[in-house]
């Protein structure tokens, strides 16, 4: 696999923060994002009448560092709690 797939499929640390959502390291950034997913979906933290933005319980907003987040904001925001 060469480019962008690489970046994926490496390996990464994740942050205290980010632990408390998706379970220890290291994963992949595919991981992590679908450890995200599933969490957001387990606790019901999408908002009902549009389902693009998120409502964060406590430990998602530790990680996005706000309250409700759009979820194309969030990889970003996930993103800074992967090393």
């Amino acid at each position: 696999m060469a480019g962008a797939n690489n970046a994926l499929q490496k390996p990464v640390e994740v942050s205290p923060e980010l632990e408390e959502v998706v379970g220890k390291g290291p994963m992949t950034r595919a991981q992590v994002t679908s450890k995200v997913w599933e969490y957001i979906k387990k606790h019901d933290l999408q908002v009902a009448e549009d389902k693009r933005m998120i409502e964060a319980d406590e430990k998602l907003g530790a990680v996005i560092g706000k309250d409700r987040i759009s979820m194309f904001k969030m990889t970003a925001a996930v993103s800074k709690h992967l090393t």
